[in-house]
């Protein structure tokens, strides 16, 4: 596994060294299955809203619950893997709730940055950043690019 992978305790200590060297920490969150072009377009966004850019993915227990028995269809373990062995990932970690909202709130990050399928309103840990000072950046979502549909397609 990649040196990418970090624990909470480790990314807390990454996040406030950062904040000592005045970088921007950008936090954004996903299931990440079936690894397409429309997160490799949410990933470089994020990145380019800071310096330092923080990747949690849901782990198959989490995805499950969120997506259903038949989901996720590629492993947390080759997941994490693809995300942390992307250029714009400073690092990863696997979270086993159906949110990162305990993750947001320990890491306080000053970007959180999600795919334009989500409002901001409806954005998990918006308030803890906004309320740190920090703001929220909605990616747009490139259409026909979603895990979702790209198995829909498969199906058919």
């Amino acid at each position: 596994m990649t040196g990418k992978l970090k624990t909470l305790d480790e990314l807390i200590t990454i996040v406030a060294q950062a904040r000592t060297e005045g970088k921007i920490v950008v936090f954004t969150n996903g299931c990440f299955d079936l690894l397409h072009r429309g997160h490799v377009h949410l990933l470089r966004e994020a990145k380019a809203a800071g310096d330092l850019l923080i990747v949690a993915v849901n782990s198959d227990r989490s995805v499950k619950a969120i997506k259903g028995p038949t989901r996720p269809v590629t492993s947390e373990t080759d997941r994490i893997e693809l995300i942390a062995a992307t250029e714009m990932v400073d690092y990863a970690i696997l979270f086993d709730e159906p949110d990162p909202y305990s993750l947001i709130a320990a890491i306080k990050p000053s970007v959180l940055a999600k795919g334009g399928d989500w409002s901001a309103d409806k954005i998990v840990g918006a308030e803890i950043v906004e309320r740190e000072g920090g703001r929220v950046v909605v990616i747009p979502y490139i259409k026909g690019y979603s895990t979702t549909e790209i198995i829909e397609r498969m199906r058919k």
